[in-house]
């Protein structure tokens, strides 16, 4: 018994360092999918969360925590890795929220934030060519009216125009719409590590 606890947790371990864990897009797709009628509401309240691997209620949440999530299906704890990467990089990461120091509460789930970890420990892709954007890919905007920022992951399903589809929580639970060029593009992103 204690020989598959060790293995399990060596597994996890080793699964959840970026260097070392694969991202397979499509099963990246299929994690943020099985989100939709799961996750029905938005709730962006600050709250303290367990650590590593802390989570909201899945019934809830914001953009952030569905690409959280579907990474976690591949063993991917974006909540620790960004911690460690802003312990590391600290003057890389903006200063909005006028935090002295890392919060594994909530860092994680702030758009800017994980623009910055995409950004260092991924590929910065096309905003505008429409056949860059492939399933798995992370894609941010700033919404117009209020400049707020936004993140969803790309579908493996297209609109009548070629466009892809977006899997995404803008605040009516998680769906998979057609709103890639809806908004204000910010970052397309390929985390494959």
């Amino acid at each position: 018994m204690k020989t598959n606890t060790i293995g399990l947790f060596l597994t996890l371990l080793l699964v959840g360092t970026p260097a070392l864990a694969e991202i397979r897009p499509q099963q990246l797709v299929r994690d943020a999918r099985g989100q939709i009628g799961v996750t029905m509401s938005y709730d962006p309240a600050y709250r303290k969360i367990a650590f590593p691997m802390g989570d909201v209620p899945l019934s809830t949440g914001v953009c952030t925590d569905v690409v959280i999530r579907a990474l976690r299906g591949q063993g991917v704890d974006l909540q620790a890795l960004v911690n460690k990467d802003m312990k590391t990089a600290w003057a890389a990461y903006p200063k909005i929220w006028g935090l002295q120091k890392p919060d594994g509460n909530i860092d994680h789930r702030r758009v800017p934030n994980l623009e910055v970890f995409f950004r260092r420990h991924g590929q910065s892709l096309s905003l505008s060519d429409k056949t860059t954007f492939k399933a798995g890919d992370i894609v941010t905007w700033r919404l117009p009216q209020s400049n707020l920022p936004h993140i969803g992951i790309v579908s493996d399903k297209r609109a009548a125009d070629g466009t892809p589809l977006i899997i995404h929580n803008i605040g009516r639970g998680t769906r998979e719409e057609n709103v890639l060029f809806a908004y204000p593009l910010k970052g397309h992103f390929r985390y494959l590590k």
